[in-house]
């Protein structure tokens, strides 16, 4: 199964964000993953990786919930 990391910036208010991506997953999902956890950083960083594979930074994508379900989507097999 697949674990699912949000790693958000804490100093820069991006829980919501993070709570927003991680709740998408997992109605999306639901299952199919086997945990979404919510990773604490700072300086910026909103990084989505599933099974350690970087599948959203914010440094190089504009941040879209949808376009995040679509990349970790080949990670859980998912035919949702």
């Amino acid at each position: 199964m697949t674990r699912i990391e949000v790693e958000y910036c804490v100093p820069c208010g991006m829980l919501n964000r993070a709570q927003d991506v991680s709740e998408a997953i997992l109605k999306q999902f639901g299952e199919r993953v086997d945990e979404v956890a919510l990773i604490t950083g700072d300086d910026g960083v909103f990084v989505v990786r599933a099974d350690d594979e970087v599948v959203f930074d914010k440094t190089e994508d504009e941040y879209d919930v949808d376009a995040i379900l679509r990349a970790v989507k080949p990670y859980v097999g998912a035919t949702a």
